[in-house]
């Protein structure tokens, strides 16, 4: 192909496709880059010989493709391929500055032969930096300005030749067949340090590349990255990847990612909005992909589930007939779950998209089933005033052997669950994953339970969301098997239309839903998962799930078998690449479950092995305090430092406690000590727009992330809370469950953080925390004194 082949010779429209490197590119860059870029974007679409926008022609990049700068601005240019499939163009890189020509000139383009993507690298500037820091690294040298030119050459190359390199243990066909970019080969020989290999992946290297050292780093066998990394990004439609066809190349979903839209464009070096525009390979084919029935997708935190779910709504809703319905539904267990997805829809597909969507708490919806059918049952009662009517019930019955949460659990997870309607039903019941009981405890449980429904019948006649699902439950599924009867009949009848029948019934029966999509899937009930079963008929698609039992704060486990949803097999699969959290955060987090048993969702077991993050980052800090007023001291001092001296916004930092109180003892504690703005996490998120520091209860950081969370109050009988021991010896199941149900919550609660994870407590460290985190932590007196915080924690802040 000759250069300038793909332009056309008037206005034409010109789709315009950016790549995950050119937006992080424009994301380091700042908000006027972004604009600028933006601009020129829409200029290109709509005229893409536009003689403004000065394109030059670079090179060819291969038989069909070209390469061709694009100036911007005075400062700003961009890489652009040009590719002879039409009237496309990817944009590929964005450089800014004097020098920005050069730059752009001398990047490396090609294809990648495993996952057929176009891929950018700038290998001398990767080159550069890596050989400068590995000469600093032995000479103790100030940092020079990185040249190309410099080589380590006598005593520095001699030391720096007796450490071996990191990769030493893979050579260079076996990087390569793991999908690492060739030319990049003689810069990683070089590397021997963390701080060179860190350095190398601030260098916005191509996704796989990166993906593969990281496992390797972390000592992850070859054949696993082969099977968990590399595999994950072969394009499933194609054998063998032409490395010569750009055209197809630039065509692949790795490459792109559609910039017609100006909503989407407008996102494009947004930071952590990119999860609008760009899937991992893994994570788009489980959104588009067609199942048998239904499908369920797990993964540890910031693994992409939500966005995965959200990407399937959309494929779900582009495939369905025009119309005014909403047939797909997307439901979550909590109300302000349920508006961020909300909201997240609207970002990814706009008004028209939640047309066509259902997005509602499961609550909400069984709620409004039983309005529907005009079902009496009552007010509702919170999760406060339930458990206080459970304590009513306790003391009326002189019954004390069992706790409120006990009995509270036992009616929602047992007795509910599996619908008793009878003793008899209940004294035979399997209470799989539940502590074990008599069959006289049983007795005395049944009989709190009948006291208990009879304090709710009693006026004003009350309910609770538990009863309500499960009632919900029944009318879906009398419902269904209306449906069902009816497509039996329909069938018989030889497939004629059944009008006169349904007008008969009064109604026109059909399934509420054609597809449902669950997010947070761990944390709803039997009774929930009855209702949505109910709500769509046993088919392709019907089921889209996502979840992970490590994070399961509410509920208790469901087998999901045994509720008609068949997830197992090739239906079943995990994500385990962590997009949110650095490394050094998520390694301290696994230790806080490690040991522990947790479901997959079903029959099986689940475990975080090969969950790993692309980030890297600070260490998390952890700060012991003699009392708990010294401590609420301290994280009102390195709150206020990291405000004042390092500009982090107020409204992006954290502080998680493990109860009500705690919160209200730390919100007044730096609102009337240091004047610090706070705002409360209730069950509807952050009820204010203002700069102020979140404050809430580990359960309330579900669903959030923050550029830095101080997880507070982490202490001996204070996580887990000393009232567990008393069931160490009377009752060891419930004790294993209440210990893992608090590790899940401070797991939840740590892997919000971004950039940087603060713990602290009062007292001796909690036995969640590493065996010598009373010896090793920093002291909080030492941020009270009169120079404010230790030099150590002004340095390791200031790197983030």
């Amino acid at each position: 192909m000759t250069h300038g082949a793909g332009r056309p010779a008037g206005p034409a429209r010109t789709r315009v496709r950016a790549s995950l490197q050119a937006s992080a590119d424009i994301a380091r860059r700042g908000g006027a880059v972004q604009d600028a870029v933006n601009t020129f974007v829409r200029r290109l679409r709509a005229d893409r010989a536009n003689p403004a926008l000065r394109q030059t022609f670079l090179r060819a990049a291969g038989d069909n493709g070209d390469l061709y700068l694009g100036t911007v601005d005075a400062r700003c240019m961009v890489l652009l391929l040009s590719t002879d499939s039409g009237d496309d163009m990817q944009l590929l890189a964005v450089r800014d500055g004097a020098f920005a020509r050069d730059e752009l000139t001398r990047l490396t383009v090609g294809i990648n032969s495993v996952s057929g993507g176009v891929e950018v690298v700038d290998q001398s500037e990767v080159g550069a930096n890596v050989v400068a820091l590995s000469e600093r690294a032995e000479t103790g040298a100030a940092a020079p300005e990185p040249d190309a030119s410099v080589v380590p050459t006598g005593e520095a190359a001699a030391t720096s030749n007796l450490r071996p390199p990191l990769f030493a243990a893979h050579d260079d066909q076996r990087l390569t067949e793991l999908g690492v970019v060739p030319s990049l080969l003689p810069t990683i020989r070089k590397i021997t340090t963390d701080e060179q290999f860190d350095k190398l992946l601030s260098h916005n290297l191509p996704e796989l590349t990166r993906d593969v050292l990281l496992a390797l780093r972390d000592r992850m066998d070859p054949a696993d990255v082969q099977r968990l990394v590399t595999d994950k990004w072969r394009p499933e439609d194609e054998e063998d990847i032409d490395v010569r066809d750009w055209a197809r190349a630039a065509r692949r979903a790795v490459s792109q990612a559609e910039t017609d839209d100006d909503a989407v464009l407008g996102a494009l070096g947004s930071g952590f909005d990119a999860w609008r525009l760009f899937l991992h390979p893994e994570q788009r084919r489980l959104a588009v992909a067609d199942f048998k029935g239904s499908a369920k997708v797990t993964g540890g935190p910031g693994t992409g589930k939500t966005v995965v779910a959200l990407h399937r709504v959309r494929h779900l809703v582009d495939r369905l007939g025009p119309g005014h319905t909403r047939p797909v539904l997307l439901t979550t267990y909590t109300t302000n779950l349920a508006l961020d997805l909300r909201e997240r829809l609207r970002d990814l597909g706009g008004e028209e998209l939640l047309r066509r969507v259902d997005v509602k708490s499961v609550d909400l919806l069984a709620r409004e089933v039983l309005q529907e059918s005009r079902a009496e049952l009552g007010a509702p009662l919170d999760d406060e005033a339930a458990m206080n009517l459970w304590h009513t019930v306790r003391i009326e019955t002189n019954q004390h052997d069992y706790d409120a949460e006990f009995l509270d659990s036992e009616f929602k997870h047992v007795i509910l669950a599996n619908r008793c309607g009878s003793w008899e039903l209940y004294r035979r019941v399997s209470r799989t994953g539940r502590p074990r009981v008599t069959i006289a405890q049983k007795h005395d449980i049944w009989q709190l339970v009948q006291a208990y429904r009879a304090l709710l019948e009693a006026p004003p006649r009350q309910t609770t969301y538990a009863i309500l699902a499960d009632r919900a439950a029944g009318l879906e599924q009398h419902r269904m098997a209306r449906v069902e009867e009816q497509v039996r009949y329909k069938n018989e009848q030889g497939g004629l239309d059944l009008v006169h029948r349904e007008a008969g019934s009064g109604q026109w029966l059909k399934p509420r839903y054609q597809h449902v999509v669950v997010d947070e899937a761990q944390d709803l009930s039997a009774s929930h998962w009855r209702m949505l079963r109910a709500m769509v008929r046993k088919g392709p698609n019907d089921i889209f799930l996502v979840g992970d039992a490590h994070q399961r704060i509410y509920g208790s486990r469901v087998v999901l078998g045994h509720q008609g949803i068949e997830i197992r097999g090739r239906a079943s699969r995990r994500l385990m690449l962590n997009y949110r959290t650095t490394r050094q955060i998520l390694g301290s987090a696994n230790r806080l479950i490690e040991g522990a048993p947790f479901d997959d969702l079903d029959t099986g077991i689940d475990t975080l092995d090969g969950y790993r993050s692309v980030l890297t980052g600070l260490a998390p800090q952890f700060w012991r305090a003699p009392d708990r007023v010294t401590e609420m001291r301290a994280v009102a001092t390195l709150i206020k430092e990291r405000h004042d001296a390092h500009g982090t916004p107020y409204s992006a930092m954290a502080v998680a406690v493990p109860d009500g109180s705690s919160a209200q003892e730390f919100a007044s504690r730096l609102v009337s000590g240091f004047r610090i703005p706070v705002a409360p996490l209730g069950k509807e998120g952050v009820r204010s727009d203002e700069d102020a520091v979140r404050i809430g209860t580990m359960h309330r950081f579900k669903g959030l992330e923050f550029q830095r969370v101080f997880l507070t109050s982490v202490g001996e009988g204070q996580v887990p809370h000393q009232r567990i021991e008393q069931y160490r010896l009377a009752n060891p199941d419930r004790y294993r469950l209440e210990e893992q149900r608090a590790r899940s919550l401070v797991f939840v609660a740590a892997t919000r953080a971004r950039d940087e994870l603060v713990v602290t407590w009062s007292g001796k460290a909690s036995r969640f925390l590493p065996p010598d985190a009373d010896t090793t932590a920093l002291r909080a007196v030492d941020l009270l004194g009169p120079d404010g915080p230790p030099s150590g924690s002004r340095r390791s802040i200031a790197a983030a």
